[in-house]
């Protein structure tokens, strides 16, 4: 299991904490990871990044779909390639209806149809075997039709790129057996390294559809966790208990919210509900009074140095491949630099 940093997205600043970045460069942490929401982007702090760092990984953690056409997702993920080195790896992921259409002005529309034709696309563009064309559902490439000019034609990009590894963001089990059958690699969200059993069968399903003997030996499932060194463990878990909140209730609607559904197949669905209800209610403290302990303790590695090594033992044994930390403590990625 190698290791990752996330360094997320910003606040009402943007900021990054380079030495923090640097020491993960200098302890051997394979990639590290931004992200975006609606304030800051995924891309401009990688270019910031690479110039600044030697060895590790720059990726996408992720690069929203619905802000992007394929073509500039190509040209943008083979620039920082060949200008880092050959060191950048794509994250992708459709975002959510509030943010797709509330933002971007985009129709949410079927994600899973788009994500299959919008791989297909930006693979086609490395590829360089012939001029692009593509006629599907969401893309149609050179576009035709009553608003264009008709003077649209196939081309093929200049710059000589390779295939850059794609990950794909997905949380429900069609999104995710999607992402195992054509991606080669899996940002899941709030994973369980004690909750295997959610996603095993979905992912087997998706690696048979692809085919070709595809499987978790030649998949990368990259993980994040939230990582708080601190001798308090209550005090811990309780710093990660206020985004759990945000996300389970409020990053998407009441009857359309992919994380609480996700908190439901753990088994938390009792403490979803109110936690959502609590939150959409404008009680934000008691919603994050509400997070028990047990959930935040179970996709977060807090505590004392040696419980986070005792802890890492179930996430060696999950499967997963990259350990992304979520962290802003250089003292938490020695920890794990040294338990690894």
């Amino acid at each position: 299991m190698r290791l990752g940093l996330s360094v997320g997205y910003s606040g009402a600043r943007m900021a990054l904490d380079m030495p923090l970045i640097q020491e993960a460069d200098r302890l051997g942490f394979h990639s590290v990871w931004s992200a975006e929401a609606y304030g800051s982007d995924a891309v401009t702090p990688l270019a910031w990044i690479a110039a600044q760092t030697e060895q590790i990984h720059i990726a996408s953690g992720i690069m929203q779909m619905p802000a992007r056409t394929p073509a500039m997702t190509a040209m943008t993920a083979t620039t920082l390639d060949q200008l880092s080195g050959g060191r950048f790896l794509l994250g992708l992921g459709v975002s959510g209806p509030q943010v797709v259409e509330g933002w971007h002005g985009q129709p949410y529309g079927k994600p899973l149809g788009r994500t299959r034709e919008y791989l297909s696309i930006v693979r086609q563009i490395w590829d360089r075997e012939q001029p692009l064309q593509h006629e599907g559902a969401h893309y149609q490439i050179p576009r035709r039709g009553d608003d264009t000019t008709g003077l649209g034609k196939p081309l093929k990009s200049i710059l000589h790129g390779r295939r850059i590894p794609i990950y794909i963001a997905a949380i429900g089990p069609k999104s995710v057996e999607l992402t195992a059958e054509i991606a080669d690699g899996w940002l899941p969200f709030w994973y369980s390294p004690y909750r295997t059993d959610v996603y095993r069968d979905i992912l087997a399903a998706g690696f048979a559809k692809a085919g070709g003997g595809k499987s978790l030996a030649t998949f990368d499932i990259a993980a994040s966790v939230t990582v708080i060194v601190g001798e308090d463990v209550q005090a811990c878990l309780d710093k990660v208990k206020p985004s759990l909140a945000l996300y389970l209730g409020g990053m998407g609607a009441r009857g359309k919210n992919f994380y609480n559904e996700l908190a439901c197949r753990y088994g938390y669905g009792d403490a979803a509900r109110t936690i959502q209800d609590l939150f959409l209610s404008g009680n934000k403290a008691e919603a994050v009074a509400a997070v028990p302990n047990e959930l935040a303790d179970e996709v977060a590695l807090v505590g004392p140095p040696e419980r986070i090594r005792d802890r890492l033992a179930p996430w060696r044994e999950s499967g997963i491949t990259t350990l992304v930390a979520g962290s802003r403590q250089a003292e938490a990625l020695r920890t794990l630099a040294d338990a690894l």
